[in-house]
């Protein structure tokens, strides 16, 4: 990689503008940092046993270990704390500058919980508070499910645009971030408000109030995890047949024509995956 000379520094060798600088190390910002970063963590992982997920590039494991890593943040798991020990001081060695932090009880902004039964409680109580801020609901009142049963959401065409007291794209890409980690079951009317963030609507805008409020309400709901080790993989998956078609504003929003899929899978009775989402294409039947 390469630079141009940075402004005040001078060579002796002619016009500064003739000439360029090698970097020798990589500069934090720069476009190649990220990969640069995991090619040099996953290097280092494997000069000590640990084999990268073919699955997750972010997962790697070494015998009964696992080591999940977001960007510079990582857990380790494995039955026994000595060993997990030894591993961070192998880590040391092989010139990984690690911090051990104990037991987590937060990571990337989840809460996490232990349980005397031996359950897990996973939480995102800052990030609901901040999206509560964000929207500015005050002392509105709360509400009791996260979407209004009677209305049908769709494009509103004839409605004027959406000019709240909030951001409506920062509010759905938190809203999304929290239904894809802790809150699954606000997966569905999230994903109905973020179809229009393009031309989003008054109405449009009154539904993420709605959620927020429903959040408000239930800002201590979470996942909790007690793993059942009899039981493997389970998968429920279930779909609609065109379950938001309305041939009153159809001709202004073609998507209601399509049908929605949802899924979500289990191990050891706990939720490890899901999604609630519109099919590519529209469905003639249910067959």
């Amino acid at each position: 990689m390469y630079m141009e000379l940075l402004p005040g520094i001078k060579t002796k060798h002619g016009n500064s503008k003739d000439y360029i600088l090698k970097l020798l190390a990589n500069l934090y910002g720069q476009k190649q940092a990220g990969r640069v970063w995991d090619q040099y963590l996953t290097d280092k992982l494997r000069d000590i046993g640990f084999q990268q997920s073919q699955v997750d590039e972010c997962i790697f494991y070494r015998d009964d270990v696992i080591f999940i890593v977001y960007v510079d943040d990582g857990l380790f798991f494995h039955s026994h704390d000595n060993n997990l020990t030894l591993i961070i001081k192998q880590f040391k060695v092989a010139g990984l500058n690690v911090e051990d932090q104990g037991h987590p009880v937060d990571y990337v902004g989840v809460n996490i919980k232990k349980i005397r039964d031996g359950t897990y409680k996973f939480t995102q109580h800052a990030l609901i508070d901040a999206i509560i801020d964000d929207v500015n609901i005050g002392n509105s009142y709360t509400k009791p499910v996260p979407a209004k049963v009677s209305l049908q959401v769709h494009a509103f065409r004839d409605s004027p645009k959406f000019e709240g007291n909030f951001n409506y794209h920062s509010a759905v890409g938190k809203l999304n971030y929290l239904s894809q980690n802790t809150r699954p079951n606000i997966l569905y009317t999230v994903h109905q408000a973020a179809k229009y963030s393009a031309d989003p609507r008054a109405e449009h805008g009154e539904a993420i109030v709605y959620i927020v409020k429903y959040l408000k309400a239930t800002r201590h709901i979470g996942l909790r995890f007690k793993p059942d080790p009899s039981k493997g993989f389970q998968c429920y998956c279930d779909t609609d047949f065109a379950g938001n078609w309305n041939k009153e504003f159809a001709a202004t929003d073609p998507s209601t024509a399509k049908s929605r899929s949802a899924w979500i899978v289990f191990y050891a009775t706990c939720p490890i995956i899901w999604a609630s989402k519109l099919q590519s294409q529209v469905a003639l039947s249910t067959t």
